[in-house]
């Protein structure tokens, strides 16, 4: 058997490493990725392990980030310090998810379930906007306000008033209707899971925009599309390849 984990806390992980060896002593450990850019890069030179042990949290953003751009067809249990509602709504997915501190006895269960899966039984794929949507807490809503500083003053802005996210010099920036630009303390991939996807998009690695900041829009090359927001954005927003699809998609409010 051959085991990939994805985690950034080294408690954590040497916890895992442990009870791995004590649990299925013939494995291969391939690795331990702690962010989802090296994630990204790791799949992009090797093959799929048989097992990913993935923690939610990551360094750099959410570990689902990964799966939305690398089509992984192995079984994945995550692990994570999320509530028991979430644990709940995220098993749709007949796939394993144990709660930080992962206890031993629960692993050894998640890796019986593993070993039982054949094709005909295997897990089906991940279905990251459920899980996304999962992260909410039962009974809410997307993300409405946002607690910001300037200077010495704290405020609350409302999501409404939010046109769109960037990320510049490693901060991560929200600018509102009157073109003020607050610091916000989540990275994009963690707001991607916050805000309503019938509202926001994600247009590349640097911008969520607001359907409701989109002043004109132009076609660019290889199918991209060039957006001119308001307020003016600092940098020229471009919808990403990867990405044109689903924004055409979301612009016409398709599932």
């Amino acid at each position: 058997m051959t085991i990939l984990i994805i985690e950034d806390e080294e408690p954590a992980y040497k916890r895992l490493q442990k009870m791995l060896k004590e649990l299925e002593p013939g494995h291969t450990l391939l690795d331990q990725i702690v962010s989802v850019s090296s994630a990204l890069k790791w799949f992009s030179e090797n093959e799929a392990p048989d097992l990913i042990i993935s923690d939610i949290q990551l360094s750099d953003g959410i570990s689902f980030a990964i799966f939305k751009q690398v089509d992984i067809k192995c079984p994945v249990i995550f692990t994570t310090a999320y509530d028991q509602y979430a644990i709940e709504a995220f098993k749709v997915n007949s796939i394993d998810y144990l709660l930080k501190p992962v206890k031993k006895e629960e692993l050894e269960k998640a890796i019986a379930k593993f070993k039982a899966l054949t094709p005909a039984t295997a897990a089906p794929a991940i279905d990251i906007n459920k899980l996304l949507q999962s992260l909410q807490p039962a009974g809410t809503d997307y993300k409405k306000r946002f607690v910001v500083r300037y200077g010495e003053h704290i405020k609350t802005i409302d999501i409404e008033e939010v046109v769109y996210f960037y990320t510049e010099d490693k901060a991560t920036f929200m600018c509102t209707k009157d073109a003020r630009r607050f610091v916000v303390d989540f990275n994009l991939d963690t707001l991607d899971s916050m805000l309503d996807p019938k509202i926001f998009f994600r247009i590349n690695r640097q911008y969520i925009i607001s359907i409701h900041s989109i002043a004109e829009m132009f076609a660019y090359s290889k199918s991209r599309v060039l957006i001119k927001l308001n307020p003016a954005a600092k940098h020229e927003t471009i919808v990403s390849t990867e990405r044109s699809s689903d924004f055409k998609h979301w612009l016409g409010d398709e599932k």
